[in-house]
């Protein structure tokens, strides 16, 4: 009945790596298959429920090398069934009909490329909109469905424009990303990704489809620009700004200890550059870069020191970035770095390896495919939690503190990443009447992640111990060197306790008022998004009401 009702788009869900187990889906030779692919985005986002960061609810299995199933593979706490909205918005009112009539929580799904776990929920009805596409046309963009980065940049580099999109290719252009907020390379010189709607069709929990805009819907237009996705109503359509491509000269540094011994010049440099970091986004640069003390995969590359001979290493202690400035030559993007560089020097050969490469690009397009557009691996658990640091965090002396908080011990593995992207246009955008952007965006420089992982099949006791060490020790650390600052909501911390605040600033009174007027019987849900402090979730996936 619900498939007859739906244009025959109904799936049963079933766990991805379900024929790696015992039962009616057990497949040897597919399972080895889906092994080979779990760390591939595209595989992931291909499948109803694939999601990039997995539970533990069914593990990918290597039967080849001997591994065996210790657990079931159950769905944990996905949903039992997707609509597949393909061409047709539709199936999307008529999802939401049918999951209004029968009471059921719905789930909106794009890539599945979430952190927060808010494409999920067992006993749900979850909406896919992966293959919901139309082609997009004009100098702005109208970008439909499930079109993913790699498809709209590739298009916009044939057009010779440059439309701000996704680090990763494979993100989702509508979904979470967009909706809340957006970081990419072209970020700093152009804007957020949801600074950068200029229209939206939106499915409403009423089952109309309404334009959102500066002069319809204004208030949902608002809300749908950066006060996160899932929960206002369903994107299925938007217009976005396209920008004339730019020449772009990228610089790439590393450093790390040419042994143990020199780890407190290893954090001094690391304090070093992040000091630098407001004066270089300020003068231009903009980026991506991480660091860990003991990082499970090297950081810096197969290089040559001399240090009483020729050694060649992979540091899995190291600090790397690559950032870039638009519109400059080679030379003023060298003399713009040259004091930073000049305070790095001393550390240099005598207790670091530093190593500066310089590359020059014709065209945005042509550097994001080099050194930006990069998929990483996927199809592992974490836990994350993240801050925006603006000037005062990183130029204050407590901040040396912070770092050491950062890095944890040796055992635990953790990372730091950071999205170098604040100040430029996204400050100015803070004066745009119509940005649901948490505020905070506006006077950082830096979006600032730390994650740690656990060993395949590590236990609850274990898992909750990380979390406990991301929440209650890295990220409050990093909350009181930047208390009046926030977080972003799409890396942030799922269990932090302050995520309105810190997800939504001084928007997240407006933003809930919004949310009443367009879904007052809260149709849509999700954990963390604006309206979700009105329910709890029990074991099972059913929400109740906060009494």
């Amino acid at each position: 009945m619900l498939n007859d009702s739906l244009f025959n788009q109904v799936i049963r869900n079933v766990q991805p790596a379900a024929p790696c187990y015992p039962g009616p889906d057990q497949d040897t030779q597919a399972c080895e298959y889906i092994d080979s692919q779990w760390t591939s985005e595209a595989f992931q986002a291909s499948t109803p429920i694939g999601l990039s960061y997995p539970t533990e609810s069914c593990p990918v299995l290597n039967l080849t090398a001997g591994q065996q199933p210790t657990q079931t593979c159950t769905l944990g706490d996905q949903p039992v069934y997707t609509v597949n909205a393909t061409s047709d918005v539709r199936v999307v009112v008529g999802a939401i009909a049918w999951a209004k009539f029968h009471n059921l929580r719905i789930v909106i799904r794009d890539t599945g490329h979430d952190l927060l776990r808010r494409s999920t929920g067992y006993g749900s009805l979850q909406i896919w909109i992966r293959y919901l596409r139309t082609k997009w046309r004009g100098s702005a963009f109208v970008i439909n469905g499930g079109y993913t980065w790699s498809d709209v940049l590739e298009e916009a580099a044939r057009r010779g424009v440059i439309v701000v999109g996704g680090g990763t290719p494979s993100v989702g252009c509508l979904g979470g990303w967009m909706q809340g907020g957006g970081h990419g390379p072209a970020a700093h010189d152009f804007g957020l990704g949801a600074d950068q709607v200029l229209e939206a069709t939106v499915v409403l929990a009423d089952l109309s489809v309404v334009t959102a805009s500066p002069c319809r819907n204004s208030d949902l237009f608002f809300a749908i620009r950066g006060g996160g996705g899932g929960t206002y109503g369903i994107v299925v359509s938007t217009v976005v700004k396209a920008h004339p491509t730019s020449t772009v000269v990228a610089q790439q540094l590393s450093f790390a200890p040419l042994n143990s011994t020199y780890m407190p010049d290893f954090m001094k440099a690391v304090q070093l550059i992040h000091n630098a970091y407001p004066y270089l986004l300020d003068k231009g640069f903009s980026g991506y870069g991480s660091w860990s003390i003991a990082s499970p995969t090297p950081l810096v590359y197969n290089y040559n020191y001399t240090l009483g001979g020729d050694i060649e290493e992979n540091f899995t202690t190291g600090f790397t970035h690559t950032v870039a400035i638009f519109h400059q030559t080679s030379d003023r993007a060298q003399s713009i770095f040259a004091p930073v560089l000049r305070q790095l020097a001393p550390f240099n050969g005598r207790s670091l390896f530093v190593n500066v490469t310089y590359s020059s690009f014709p065209t945005y397009a042509a550097y994001y495919t080099a050194l930006s557009g990069i998929e990483s691996p996927v199809g592992s658990s974490a836990a994350i939690g993240s801050r925006l640091l603006d000037r005062n965090a990183l130029t204050c002396p407590r901040l040396n503190e912070t770092l050491q908080i950062l890095a944890g011990t040796p055992d635990q593995f953790t990372s730091v990443n950071l999205v170098l992207v604040g100040g430029g246009q996204v400050a100015r955008d803070g004066a745009d009447p119509f940005s649901g952007v948490n505020p905070a965006w506006r006077r950082s420089y830096v979006h600032n992640i730390v994650a740690r992982g656990w060993a395949p099949g590590a236990d609850e006791a274990t898992r909750n111990a990380v979390y406990s060490d991301i929440t209650n020790v890295k990220v409050r650390a990093m909350k009181d060197l930047a208390p009046n600052t926030g977080a972003y909501m799409n890396e942030g911390d799922r269990f932090d306790p302050d995520y309105l605040a810190d997800f939504y600033g001084r928007h997240a009174a407006k933003l809930s008022a919004i949310k009443r007027k367009y879904d007052p019987d809260s149709v849509f849900y999700c954990p963390t998004c604006i309206g979700s402090d009105q329910w709890q979730e029990d074991s099972t996936g059913r929400l109740c009401r906060v009494r």
